[in-house]
C-alpha cells in the first residue's frame, strides 16, 4: 500500500481518461497483467476501492499510468483528481501474463474497450525480448479507439469499428488478420463475449491463449469472493489467483 501523486490527468474521449501518478519512492517491479486497487477518498458513496489494470510504467519518469473508464460515482471522482492529488493504492496485486516460449515468435494481443489497457505494458515488455507484437483493437467507433499512437510504439496495430469508422468494420474476431496470418500465442482482455470468442478461435486453432479476466474483484486479496471463477480445477478467485488465466483452464465454452 502507498500514497502516490497524480501527474497527469488527461481526458481521452467522454468515456475514459488516463492518469499517471508517481511516488518520492522508485516505483516496485510491476508486471503486465497485474492491477491495482485505488482508494477513493473524495466520494460519499464509494466505499470500496476500484481495481483497475496497470496500463504501463515508465520507469525514466517513475510514473504509473492507468487507463479508466467513467462507469460510475468512483471512476467519476477519480477523473476528476487535480494534479498533485495524493492517492492511495494496494498494488501491485494479481498474476500476470506469461511471456512466450522461444518457438512463440508471432503473438497477438487483443483488446476492446477499456480492456485495452493492460496490453500496452504487455507490448512493451515483448519488444524488450525482441518480439514485435501485432495488435488487433476493437471499439463501437473512431472515437473509441484509444492511444494507438502509443501501442504502435510496440508493434503493428489493427483495428476494428462496428460502424466502420475505423480500420475493418466489425468485431475483431472478425478481422481478415486471423485468417490471413497465423500466430503462436494470442493474449486478450475485453467484454466476456469477445474474450470468449477470441478463446473459441484460439482453441479451434490449437494456439496457446491466455486471457485477463474483469471479473469484479472488490477487494483484491481474496477475502469478499466477489470475484470467483469456476474453473477445472474448482472454484479460484480473480484477484488472487488471476486475473490472468491460461483459456484451457476455464470452464467456457470449451
Amino acid at each position: 500500500m502507498s500514497d502516490l501523486i497524480v501527474t497527469v490527468n488527461k481526458q481521452l474521449n467522454n468515456q475514459y481518461f488516463l492518469l499517471k501518478l508517481t511516488s518520492k519512492e522508485t516505483l516496485p517491479e510491476m508486471l503486465p497483467g497485474q492491477f491495482v486497487e485505488v482508494l477513493v477518498d473524495n466520494s460519499s458513496t464509494t466505499f470500496l476501492r476500484r481495481p483497475i489494470s496497470i496500463h504501463f510504467v515508465d520507469v525514466t519518469t517513475n510514473e504509473l499510468w492507468l487507463l479508466i473508464q467513467i462507469t460510475g460515482d468512483g471512476t467519476r471522482k477519480m477523473g476528476e483528481f487535480e494534479i498533485g492529488h495524493s492517492v492511495n493504492l494496494l498494488y501491485p496485486l494479481g498474476n500476470s501474463f506469461t511471456y512466450p516460449n522461444p518457438a512463440q515468435q508471432r503473438v497477438l494481443l487483443v483488446g476492446g474497450g477499456v480492456g485495452v489497457a493492460p496490453l500496452l505494458m504487455l507490448g512493451a515488455e515483448l519488444q524488450k525480448k525482441s518480439i514485435q507484437p501485432i495488435f488487433l483493437l476493437g471499439a463501437r467507433s473512431e472515437k473509441d479507439l484509444l492511444e494507438l499512437d502509443e501501442f504502435a510504439r510496440f508493434g503493428i496495430v489493427h483495428t476494428t469499428t462496428e460502424d466502420g469508422s475505423h480500420g475493418e468494420k466489425g468485431f475483431v474476431t472478425q478481422h481478415s488478420i486471423l485468417s490471413n496470418e497465423k500466430f503462436d500465442k494470442i493474449y486478450t482482455c475485453g467484454p466476456t463475449p469477445m474474450m470468449k470468442a477470441v478463446a473459441s478461435f484460439a482453441m479451434k486453432n490449437d494456439i496457446d491463449c491466455e486471457v485477463s479476466l474483469e471479473n469484479n474483484m472488490a477487494c483484491g486479496i481474496g477475502v469478499c469472493l466477489c470475484c470467483v471463477e469456476d474453473t477445472k480445477d474448482g472454484h479460484k478467485c480473480v484477484c488472487t489467483e488471476g486475473s490472468v488465466f491460461n483459456i484451457k483452464d476455464l470452464k467456457w465454452q470449451i
